[in-house]
């Protein structure tokens, strides 16, 4: 049976976690970043203006401060693994894990310091209905660097986040975020590592990062999202503009 979405939910048919997973395969996300996974949450990141929508564009200057995560338990536990998999149905007390990594460093076609990763954070809560007054608002175009960030106060952050920076002539960058739960299904407080370093989350190897990173620490995947960026000259115009004016 199809998995039914919950009332006043503003989330996509795209953005359920079944077609979620299609779209991670199409842009190469599964196999390259991490393994093939079993949905049982998706993900709803936004920032003041800007909302993530399954391998949408966001320019980064939208980006700029740290993101709010909203976690939603949609699909039932009977529909999603059938008691197959290494998951059980999610206790509520369990300790959900964010990160968001960059797989394309310096560039998709030369990998050589990926992955980078951006962003830990632990001790999501899961959201059961998606509301209509959680979708940021994406229409004003304002520079809002100078904006505090939404995000929820209550998580712990491992590593801090950095935002998007594509360098120039590396093209599109795919940013995936990632939900994780312990492998173990236990609700005790987990002591997740640091990275030693962004560069390949401190691993050896092309393309090392996240999905050794989570093995290191017993979690697994029940949530991915991505989204692009690029390098934006605007930004590079504006501030030659302001040297000539100010000379």
């Amino acid at each position: 049976m199809p998995v039914p979405l919950p009332k006043r939910s503003h989330l996509k048919l795209t953005s359920t976690p079944f077609l979620a997973r299609l779209r991670l395969e199409k842009a190469n996300i599964i196999p390259t970043v991490l393994d093939p996974f079993t949905p049982l949450l998706t993900l709803n990141v936004t920032w003041k203006k800007a909302t993530a929508d399954l391998g949408n564009r966001i320019k980064p200057k939208k980006a700029k401060k740290q993101p709010s995560v909203t976690l939603f338990d949609i699909v039932p536990s009977s529909s999603t693994n059938n008691g197959e998999g290494p998951f059980k149905p999610l206790d509520d007390k369990i300790q959900l894990t964010i990160a968001l990594t960059d797989p394309d460093a310096p560039s998709r076609e030369d990998p050589e310091w990926s992955q980078i990763c951006h962003w830990i954070a632990t001790d999501v809560k899961l959201s059961p209905v998606a509301s209509d007054d959680s979708k940021a608002n994406t229409d004003d175009d304002d520079d809002d660097e100078d904006d505090e960030s939404s995000a929820p106060s209550s998580l712990t952050e491992i590593m801090p986040y950095k935002p998007p920076g594509p360098p120039p002539k590396t093209g599109s960058h795919r940013y995936v975020f990632v939900a994780l739960a312990p492998l173990n299904g236990t609700t005790e407080t987990l002591h997740l590592s640091v990275p030693k370093d962004r560069k390949r989350w401190g691993f050896e190897g092309e393309r090392a990062g996240l999905r050794e990173w989570a093995g290191e620490n017993g979690l697994g995947v029940v949530g991915m999202f991505f989204f692009f960026c690029s390098f934006c000259l605007t930004r590079v115009i504006e501030f030659g503009l302001f040297m000539r004016l100010n000379r």
